[in-house]
C-alpha cells in the first residue's frame, strides 16, 4: 500500500471490510452455500485471469485482472449474494496488474468486484430471476422471455455499482475532479454489460439444465476468445492513440506556439466528417488528419518556425516544405490511411495556387479539403499574442467568402451547419502561446504575422 494517498487508502480498506461482511452469510457455520459450484466459478474466474502473469501470453490475454464479465455475471445469477462476492476474489488477486503500487490495486480490485458482483447478486434476486433459469426438473428451459427481464436489470446494477467505485478510486487515488470521475462512465459502460450479461444468463441457464456445467464451459471458451479479439481490437487502438499522441507532443514541443491547434482541428474535422455523414471509420481517420495536419514541422528548422517577424522568401520556402516532410514522417503509419493525402495537400487552394503541387478543384482529396476549412476556421479563432480571435460568426464569414476560391462551399457549409447545431467549446478560443494573454492591445512589436492556413495568409507569414 505504500504510495498510495491515504484517501484511496481509506476507500480501499471500506471496500475491502464491506466485502467481508458481504460474505460472511456464506461462511457461516449451516448456511447452505453451493460450495461446487462456487468453487468452480471462482476456480474459472482464476484461470482466465492467470494467464496474463505468464511471460508467454503477456499481454496479449483478453482481459485485465478481474475482469472476465461474463463469468461473473453468470455468478450473479447462479449463486446467492453472500456466495457471489467470493468468486471473483481469488482472479483478482491473481491478475495481472500493470501499474504500481501492485498490492493496493490488487485488493482495489477484488473488493470492487466482490461489492458488484454481490450487488448485482442482490438485484438478480430481489427481481426474483433464479426462477426464470429453469432446471433439470422443468427440463432446463428458462421462461423467455421474462428471463431477459431481470437479467437485464442485474446487467445494469452491476454497471452502475462498477461506475460509481471506479470514479471513487480516481478521485482519491488519481487525484481526477469530482466533476469529471464519473463524466461518461456509466454511459460508455452499460452496452458492453448488457452483452455480458445476455452471455452469462446463457451459461446459467446451460448450467442448471440438464447437461449441467460440462455444457457452460463449452460456451465459456468461444466467449473467451470474443473478449480476446475485442480486447485486440481496443488496444490496437489504444496504440494508434498513444503514436499519435507522442508526434503532437513532439510538434507541440518545436512549435508552441500554436500548442492546442493540432487537436482543435482534429476535432472541427469531425463536426465537418459528421455533418456530410461520413462512415464512422473515415470519420475517425479524418480526425487524425486533423491532428497530423502539422506534423512536418518536425523537418522545418526550429529558428524557422520561433522566428519572430516576416518570413524571407528563402525561409517561406522552406516552411512551405513541412507538407510534403509530414507526409513522409507517416507514409509507413498504415492505419492512417487516407490521412496521408490530407496531411500532404491541406494547404492546395480550389483555384490551384496553393501549395505543394498546386491542385485545384476536385482533384485536391476530400480530406484535405476538411482539414483546410478546419485547420482556418481555429486559426482565425484562436487568441494570439498579436491579436484576439476572431468571433466565431466573423470566422464562418470569413470562409465564406474565400469559398470557391481557397476553400471547398461544401465544405465550409458543413462547419457552418455544425457549428450552429453543436457550437464551439470555449477551448478552441484559449492562448495557443506561451505569452499571456492578458491586456492584447494590440500587435507588439516584432510579433508574428496572423496565422495562415486561414484567409490571414495574404496579409503575412505561413504558420
Amino acid at each position: 500500500m505504500r504510495g498510495t494517498p491515504g484517501a484511496a487508502r481509506v476507500l480501499i480498506l471500506c471496500a475491502a471490510v464491506c466485502a467481508v461482511l458481504g460474505a460472511l452469510p456464506a461462511l457461516s457455520p449451516g448456511a447452505a452455500t453451493p460450495w461446487g459450484t462456487l468453487g468452480l466459478l471462482a476456480a474459472l474466474h482464476l484461470a482466465c485471469e492467470l494467464p496474463g502473469r505468464c511471460r508467454v501470453f503477456g499481454s496479449s490475454v483478453p482481459v485485465s485482472a478481474g475482469s472476465f464479465f461474463p463469468l461473473l455475471l453468470a455468478a450473479a445469477f447462479l449463486l446467492p449474494p453472500s456466495a457471489a462476492v467470493l468468486v471473483a476474489v481469488p482472479g483478482a488477486l491473481a491478475g495481472r496488474v500493470e501499474q504500481p503500487p501492485a498490492t493496493a490495486r490488487r485488493l482495489w480490485r477484488a473488493a470492487q468486484l466482490a461489492l458488484t458482483v454481490g450487488a448485482a447478486s442482490w438485484a438478480y434476486a430481489l427481481l426474483g430471476g433464479p426462477a426464470t433459469l429453469g432446471g433439470p426438473s422443468d427440463g432446463g428451459v428458462p421462461r423467455l422471455p421474462y428471463a431477459l427481464l431481470p437479467a437485464c436489470a442485474t446487467a445494469l446494477v452491476f454497471s452502475l455499482v462498477l461506475a460509481a467505485l471506479d470514479g471513487g478510486i480516481l478521485v482519491t487515488a488519481e487525484r481526477v475532479a469530482v466533476r469529471h470521475a464519473w463524466r461518461g462512465l456509466p454511459a460508455r459502460s452499460v452496452g458492453p454489460h448488457l452483452v455480458h450479461a445476455l452471455a452469462g444468463l446463457m451459461m446459467a441457464v446451460l448450467w442448471r439444465s440438464s447437461y449441467g456445467p460440462l455444457s457452460a464451459l463449452v460456451v465459456l471458451l468461444p466467449m473467451y476468445i470474443s473478449c480476446w479479439v475485442f480486447a485486440q481490437y481496443h488496444r490496437r487502438h489504444a496504440a494508434h492513440r498513444a503514436t499519435i499522441r507522442a508526434l503532437v507532443q513532439a510538434v507541440d514541443i518545436k512549435d508552441g506556439y500554436t500548442r492546442g491547434h493540432s487537436e482543435r482541428v482534429g476535432r472541427a474535422s469531425e463536426l465537418i466528417a459528421r455533418e456530410l455523414g461520413m462512415e464512422e471509420d473515415r470519420m475517425e481517420a479524418l480526425r487524425f488528419a486533423g491532428i497530423l495536419h502539422d506534423v512536418g514541422k518536425l523537418g522545418v528548422p526550429t529558428r524557422v518556425l520561433r522566428k519572430d517577424g516576416p518570413l524571407t522568401p528563402e525561409e517561406r520556402r522552406v516552411i512551405e516544405l513541412h507538407p510534403e516532410y509530414g507526409h513522409e514522417i507517416v507514409r509507413g503509419i498504415g492505419f492512417l490511411d487516407e490521412a496521408r493525402a490530407a496531411i500532404l495537400h491541406h494547404h492546395e487552394r480550389l483555384d490551384g495556387s496553393g501549395y505543394p503541387y498546386g491542385l485545384s478543384g476536385d482533384t485536391i482529396p476530400e480530406f484535405a479539403r476538411v482539414v483546410a476549412v478546419a485547420d482556418a476556421f481555429d486559426a482565425m479563432t484562436s487568441t494570439r499574442s498579436y491579436r484576439r480571435g476572431r468571433p466565431v460568426p466573423a470566422a464562418v464569414e470569413e470562409l465564406e467568402r474565400c469559398a470557391g476560391s481557397q476553400f471547398d462551399p461544401r465544405m465550409v457549409r458543413a462547419l457552418a451547419r455544425a457549428l450552429d447545431r453543436h457550437g464551439w467549446s470555449a477551448a478552441a478560443n484559449t492562448v495557443t502561446s506561451d505569452e499571456e494573454p492578458a491586456g492584447l492591445p494590440g500587435p507588439r512589436a516584432g510579433a508574428r504575422p496572423p496565422a495562415t492556413g486561414s484567409p490571414d495568409r495574404r496579409r503575412g507569414r505561413h504558420r
